[in-house]
């Protein structure tokens, strides 16, 4: 079904020459050579004859009978009638007077052949019609329609020509005999021969069409042994042994088609295939194709490799795109999805290597992704997918500073994969080695180019990471001593209580998390698991704990220490004692260090757990497990919600202890303002840094979201004024940093509080900056609002003051103004 669909879109561009590259052809609209049409999608493209039977009747692919499908009213059908008269009619008729053709070629008396014509026309329709509807009958709940239609087609067509054989033998033998004796001996072995070859072809060549058609089986070579050998003693016990070594024989020769007959015909079609790709270099590809007529589209059941076949894509894709990467798309999913992988693999060097700038790269990773088949060079592809994803993700940083700051990263990594190329003995790598060495010369050379043109026009570079967690390499992080100082303490506590970093949306938790490792000993391996990414996506349990394993491993080699791989396959039979076995490995790996597992946004892998993804308890209880017997592991859940407000952790999780993150220290917030990197280049005033500090109360993201606002408004300032922030420059940027942090804002607004919540801080917010209002003046407003303000204040978005309340921070009160 999915490939029939896969056509079906194929058929609706209007580009394309119409039934090509696809297996579901419209039928030709002539009664005989449509007829002729439907006996060779039987012989050689089984899932076009499926695919015609679901367009003339989706009750035809379906489980149903022809007697069913007769009472049920679709005989109104004309198109069911219409494949009636084609394959019970026409195609006995038309095979039946090509034998006569035959006989009359080799000398056969004209009466003879009427004969021989007529009996088989008449045995072969009636027989055909039989076998429709008795199979039809017999196995349509298990094989539907199509079964018995194919199958009265095939037997209408072949008992017919093999009764027709058998009459023209039986009148030669009989005229030829004159002895009685001689007669009666020669006869009865030659007839029961001819009889048997006939028939065990018939049957054979029915069943091995019927059972491809109807069940797709690609391998009846073990389905003809058996059949023919019952058969053949089936026979012979009933008319004698020639007669039953000839059937016997035969029908496992025809029972076994699908499997000797692509490779009889191998040799023609290698033939054809090159004529056509002769042809086609001569025509330039000139649409329509003649690739569409390459066998490889049309005969289904061919499974050796057609030669070239890989060349005549490729050039129909460079000189014709359209049919080009039509019939990539179809090969990609048939017996010969070698030629798409080849041809892909050369189209993916060349566009790789006609990248020639940083724009070009970062858009790279769009086209590997759709178009990457799973082939011998896929790691390597994956590797420039990668790093084609990292000079995105660079570029899109809103300042040049960050743009060559996470540049360099890239460049790193381009130098180190240039190495294990040199290395490496492998005809891709070696194929794909001036590629690399290229993109690293373009990223080095842009780098370059950042640092003249912020150079030449006296630009402020802006540090500030807006929107994304601050990484290891970034050194704007700042502070947090106090925090790492805790952890530090908690994780030496001989209890080994398992630890929440708790705290509001854009805090800094996973900045922090990113950047622990500066701030606890070298003992300690933080381990960095992003839930929200592909653990918590996993489908089953097996998926999660590889994830979490590759997880695991990438951020330990980051901190200089190298854990063992564990393949996904291995955890397929049993995952969570695979997982262990893991752990028992890694724990060597760490020698006397002790490892933090630190698992951030804890809450998205509750979710799973709650729609049932995965179990509870094999899930939270290996996490305790962990915390209990495994003492080198030390595990740190962070989230903007506490142990309480899920049980289900709490009751896993016991004696959890909180680190509670929130503002910057001041001094912190100072550095972030003033001197956030090494160098830079912009000075405050001192009225203008109070404030910032006032009007973000050193709130993390907003510190960063402000700042950077003041620098691109600098930045368009004459360059006589530009490198010295003032109070009338701070003021200035609070708009564009409203607008700019709209979905900080928009979170709090849509997702922390509801319709009271926002009510409650509109009503605050209109009370002017500094603002206190009362609980008595808020009640008389906001009466049984009691959890709200609770609520309210957890979420560090108002304070109590005296007896009233206002907001913590001037920047969120403007918001809501």
């Amino acid at each position: 079904m999915t490939q029939s669909i896969r056509s079906a879109k194929t058929l609706t561009s209007p580009q394309l020459p119409p039934n090509a590259y696809t297996d579901a052809p419209q039928q030709h609209p002539n009664l005989i050579l449509g007829s002729l049409q439907l006996l060779f999608w039987l012989v050689f493209h089984p899932s076009a004859w499926r695919n015609h039977l679901q367009r003339i009747d989706p009750i035809l692919y379906n489980n149903s009978s022809l007697i069913i499908l007769l009472r049920q009213g679709r005989w109104r059908n004309l198109a069911l009638w219409r494949l009636f008269i084609q394959g019970f009619f026409i195609l006995p008729i038309l095979a039946n007077l090509l034998l006569g053709l035959v006989l009359w070629a080799l000398g056969e008396p004209i009466a003879n052949i009427a004969f021989c014509v007529a009996f088989g026309v008449a045995f072969g329709v009636a027989f055909g019609v039989a076998f429709g509807v008795a199979f039809g009958v017999a196995f349509g709940v298990a094989f539907g329609v199509a079964f018995g239609v194919a199958l009265g087609v095939v037997f209408g067509v072949a008992f017919g020509v093999a009764f027709g054989v058998v009459v023209s033998v039986a009148f030669r033998v009989a005229f030829g005999m004159v002895v009685s004796v001689a007669f009666n001996v020669e006869l009865g072995v030659e007839l029961g021969v001819a009889v048997g070859v006939a028939v065990g072809v018939t049957v054979g060549v029915a069943v091995g069409m019927v059972v491809s058609v109807a069940s797709g089986m690609a391998s009846d070579v073990a389905f003809g042994v058996v059949v023919s050998v019952a058969f053949g003693v089936a026979v012979g016990v009933a008319v004698g042994v020639p007669v039953s070594v000839a059937f016997g024989v035969t029908i496992g020769v025809g029972i076994t088609i699908n499997s000797w007959r692509p490779v009889l015909s191998f040799p023609f079609f290698i033939v054809w295939n090159y004529l056509l790709n002769r042809l086609e270099k001569g025509r330039n590809a000139k649409s329509p194709c003649l690739l569409r007529y390459h066998s490889a589209f049309w005969d289904e059941l061919q499974r050796l490799h057609l030669p070239h076949l890989d060349e005549h894509l490729l050039f129909v894709i460079e000189n014709n795109p359209v049919e080009g990467k039509a019939a990539l798309e179809y090969l990609s999913t048939s017996p010969q999805r070698w030629a798409a992988q080849a041809a892909q693999i050369k189209l993916d060097a060349r566009s790789l290597q006609g990248y020639a700038d940083v724009e070009a790269i970062r858009k790279a990773h769009r086209s590997l992704v759709t178009s990457e088949l799973e082939s011998e060079i896929s790691p390597l592809l994956r590797i420039f997918s990668r790093i084609s994803e990292d000079v995105d993700a660079a570029l899109n940083q809103a300042s040049a500073y960050n743009q060559r700051l996470l540049l360099r990263d890239v460049a790193d990594e381009l130098n180190l994969q240039l190495q294990n190329f040199v290395r490496s003995s492998d005809k891709y790598t070696v194929r794909f080695y001036p590629i690399i060495k290229s993109w690293r010369e373009i990223v080095t050379n842009y780098i370059d180019e950042l640092a003249k043109i912020t150079e030449l026009r006296q630009e402020i570079d802006s540090p500030y990471i807006m929107g994304n967690p601050i990484a290891l390499e970034q050194e704007i992080f700042t502070g947090r001593d106090d925090i790492g100082l805790r952890i530090e303490q908690l994780l030496r506590d001989r209890r080994r209580p398992p630890l929440l970093l708790y705290g509001q949306r854009r805090m800094g938790k996973t900045s922090l998390l990113n950047n622990i490792g500066k701030l606890l000993p070298n003992s300690i391996i933080p381990m960095f698991i992003d839930l929200q990414g592909a653990p918590s996506s996993a489908s089953d349990h097996a998926g999660f704990l590889y994830n979490l394993a590759r997880e695991m491993e990438k951020s330990a080699k980051k901190q200089g220490v190298t854990l063992p791989s564990l393949a996904r396959e291995v955890l397929q039979s049993d995952p969570f004692t695979y997982f262990y076995e893991w752990l028992d490995k890694v724990e060597q790996a760490l020698e006397q260090n002790t490892a933090l597992l630190a698992l951030d946004e804890f809450e998205v892998l509750d979710n799973a757990i709650a729609k049932g993804r995965f179990d509870e308890q094999d899930v939270l209880g290996m996490l305790r497990h962990l915390i209990q017997h495994r003492p080198r592991f030390k595990i740190l859940l962070a989230g903007s919600h506490t142990i309480e407000e899920y049980q289900r952790w709490a009751s896993y999780l016991i004696n959890v202890q909180v680190v509670h993150i929130s503002y910057l220290k001041e001094a912190e917030a100072r550095q972030l303002i003033e001197r956030p990197v090494k160098d830079f280049t912009l000075r405050y005033e001192p009225n203008a840094v109070e404030r910032v500090l006032q009007l973000t109360r050193c709130h993390p993201f907003l510190v960063q979201q402000l700042c950077a606002e003041i620098i691109v408004l600098k930045n368009e300032q004459d360059p006589s004024i530009r490198r010295l922030a003032t109070l009338a420059d701070v003021e200035a940027a609070i708009p564009e940093a409203l607008q700019g942090g709209g979905f900080f804002f928009g979170d709090i607004q849509n997702n922390q509080v509801d319709a009271t919540g926002q009510a409650i801080l509109r009503f605050i917010a209109v009370q002017g900056e500094g603002a206190i209002v009362s609980r008595q003046t808020l009640l008389q407003q906001f009466p049984d609002a009691n959890i709200t303000f609770s609520l309210l204040l957890q979420r560090e978005l108002i304070e109590e003051v005296d007896d009233g309340y206002g907001f913590q921070v001037e920047l969120i009160r403007r918001w809501f103004v």
